[in-house]
């Protein structure tokens, strides 16, 4: 009985079951509608949008819109204060296969930067920005 009670403190304190595996984030960009793509697959065919994402993915999210540079951002994690409650709470509780599983699912990591924010650069300068350049005159 003991022993059961002992699991059910461990799994109370599992950032897995408190905190999920997955995170909402947010993708946003300035001017609006970028497709936005990511080294782990994630997508949204135009910002601003937001997605369920796995805890422990570290990915670069790629901003593209017509007449836009291309922008990317890293995309990390790390361990935050719930999380790490959540792994002291297996600590405290004995849980040490519930360390392992918070670890492996990522459930003790947020990511940032959150909201993923981008300004976008235009391809090429309005034509009178360039007639000023080519003239030496500083833009207005």
């Amino acid at each position: 009985m003991a022993a059961v009670g002992v699991g059910v403190l461990g799994l109370g304190a599992c950032g897995s079951i408190t905190r999920g595996t997955s995170e909402k984030m947010a993708f946003q960009t300035e001017p609006p509608g970028a497709m936005m793509t990511s080294t782990k697959g994630y997508a949204c065919p135009a910002t601003p949008c937001s997605l369920d994402v796995d805890r422990s993915d570290e990915f670069d999210v790629t901003f593209a819109k017509p007449g836009f540079r291309p922008e990317t951002i890293p995309v990390r994690t790390k361990v935050v204060g719930t999380g790490a409650a959540g792994m002291a709470g297996n600590v405290i509780a004995g849980g040490i296969i519930g360390i392992g599983v918070d670890a492996a699912t990522g459930a003790a990591f947020d990511h940032f930067p959150n909201p993923v924010v981008a300004t976008l650069v235009p391809d090429s300068l309005p034509s009178a920005q360039r007639e000023r350049r080519r003239r030496g005159k500083p833009g207005v």
